[in-house]
């Protein structure tokens, strides 16, 4: 069936949005407890009254929605936050930004090809109304996703909600930096010049290089590879080369919670630097240094995350491998896969008898 897409308007409409968002991030993903509207079973944000709000219906139901806040119509100080807009906003007129939020769709329709849809939706009105800059953000196993879609980080900082979870700011420009040349000076606004330049708290082979993006994690991994026990032990280079495709390097700061008790992702990250705690509620159960693994378990399992993974010192850095890259190396190399799960068996061995 054919999706219809458009923009909530009536009352009717922007209600039925409203529901749909609670059934998802309330009732399946467990966030926004504190501020969702529980007895009308309603998520509804500040934002939401000045900004474009997008509906994917499949016949009568809802089964999509993204939003766009304009900045001629302004934006919330936390989005001005979360996204550091700030310096953005003292070089470019506000009527050429926007920020994009709250794309989702149905679990079944996730895969099809409908956030697509909605995306191109969004795009749409933003180049309607001549925004050149839009920022928007994902969570880390989706930030290869985003960036292979021509995206970019930027921020000194991530986003670290406790309503939303850790989330990655995103910028993209919607009718190429060219429309943001001064045409009296030649010149790109510093704010822009700084995001080509590339930098911020995420290292991607996606922004550059991968000789480059492999160069700077070189020395790092082979400490890593030294150590007696380690998730890439016995790999060849070329191995650990294969095992870093569509990786993602993210530097995070005291107090991040990288990972959330129930979250759906399966990457397994590899802490480089800092040190990382486990935490089951106020709990701390472990605590992991350089080398060590986090969120295999659900890569092994395919269930949900078991505990609240915390950065506990700033400038912690993870590398986050991609689940794709990894299943497709167990499936199609018995001898990778044989190294893989038996790393990660001992690594979990060890962590158990930390604990007894």
């Amino acid at each position: 069936m054919a999706f219809e897409i458009g923009v909530a308007t009536s009352p009717e409409e922007r209600e039925a949005v409203f529901r749909f968002r609670y059934s998802v991030y309330v009732e399946e993903m467990g966030r926004y407890q504190g501020s969702a509207d529980h007895a009308r079973r309603r998520l509804v944000e500040p934002e939401d009254d000045q900004s474009w709000v997008f509906y994917a219906r499949e016949g009568d139901d809802v089964v999509g929605t993204a939003r766009l806040s304009w900045g001629a119509k302004g934006f919330s100080d936390r989005q001005i936050d979360e996204y550091s807009v700030a310096p953005f906003l003292a070089e470019v007129s506000p009527e050429h930004l926007a920020i994009g939020e709250r794309v989702m769709v149905t679990p079944r329709l996730r895969g099809s090809g409908l956030v697509d849809e909605l995306l191109a939706a969004r795009n749409d009105v933003a180049v309607d109304h001549d925004v050149r800059i839009q920022f928007s953000c994902c969570e880390p196993h989706l930030l290869s996703l985003y960036l292979g879609q021509g995206r970019r980080t930027y921020a000194d900082k991530n986003i670290n909600s406790p309503e939303a979870g850790y989330l990655i700011p995103l910028v993209v420009f919607p009718r190429g930096t060219d429309a943001l040349v001064d045409p009296e000076t030649g010149a790109l606004p510093d704010c822009v010049a700084r995001v080509l330049a590339g930098g911020g708290a995420v290292l991607s082979p996606l922004m550059t290089s991968a000789t480059d993006y492999e160069d700077q994690l070189r020395a790092t991994l082979h400490e890593i590879e030294a150590q007696d026990i380690s998730a890439f032990h016995g790999f060849t280079d070329d191995e650990v080369e294969r095992c870093l495709a569509r990786s993602n390097v993210i530097e995070c700061a005291a107090g991040d919670r990288v990972l959330k008790k129930g979250g759906v992702a399966r990457t397994v990250f590899v802490l480089l630097d800092g040190t990382l705690e486990v935490r089951d509620d106020d709990r701390v159960v472990a605590v992991l240094r350089e080398g060590d693994v986090f969120g295999e378990m659900a890569f092994l399992l395919q269930q949900p995350r078991v505990a609240d993974t915390y950065a506990a010192t700033d400038g912690t850095r993870i590398l986050g491998l991609s689940e794709r890259t990894l299943r497709a190396m167990i499936a199609d190399d018995p001898t990778v896969a044989a190294k893989l799960l038996m790393n990660l068996a001992k690594m979990l061995a060890v962590r158990l008898t930390r604990m007894v």
